[in-house]
């Protein structure tokens, strides 16, 4: 005896549709199974290199960011250095400045300038002026100028001197800053 044969007739045909549903719902949730397992595998494996790729990325931008940190503390200590550089070049001027001043006032050193010979001058001769006894001079006529005079000369350029250092540090600075490196 089978046990086709414990089923009765009139219900064999429904018991085979079911077994059939059966085996087809257990074929089709292996299948489901076997599909989530493959589709969980491939989204893993798609999420390592997601994660690696990223990983790659940030290195490189890590990477590129210490370059650049790099090449800002190289232009930052040359830029010291100019600014050293300058600071002192200024600081020399305003000693020899102040140097030059403390020695008009004390009467140590004097200015002078040329005075103007030839043919359109109120003297007229075109003949240096006659040295005084125990000096010597050298080219055409000079002139003293007052110590007031030459303070505020000095003043003057002094005053150029410092511009020009700053503006030759302002120089350094733009052409470091716009090279490109």
């Amino acid at each position: 005896m089978s046990v086709l044969d414990l089923i009765p007739a009139p219900v064999r045909p429904w018991a085979v549709a079911l077994v059939l549903l059966l085996v087809a719902g257990v074929s089709a949730a292996g299948a489901w199974q076997v599909q989530k397992w493959r589709y969980g595998k491939l989204q893993a494996n798609q999420a390592m290199l997601s994660a690696e790729s990223a990983e790659a990325r940030a290195n490189a931008a890590l990477a590129a960011l210490e370059v650049e940190q790099g090449k800002r503390l190289a232009l930052e200590a040359k830029l010291k250095t100019n600014d050293d550089t300058h600071y002192k070049e200024l600081s020399d001027a305003k000693k020899g400045q102040q140097r030059l001043s403390d020695r008009l006032a004390t009467a140590d050193v004097r200015l002078s300038v040329l005075l103007a010979t030839g043919p359109g001058c109120s003297s007229g001769n075109g003949l240096p002026a006659a040295a005084s006894a125990g000096s010597v001079v050298h080219g055409g006529a000079r002139a003293e100028l007052d110590p007031a005079h030459a303070q505020r000369i000095v003043a003057i350029t002094g005053d150029g001197d410092q511009g020009l250092i700053a503006l030759a540090a302002c120089q350094a600075y733009a052409k470091e800053v716009s090279t490109p490196k």
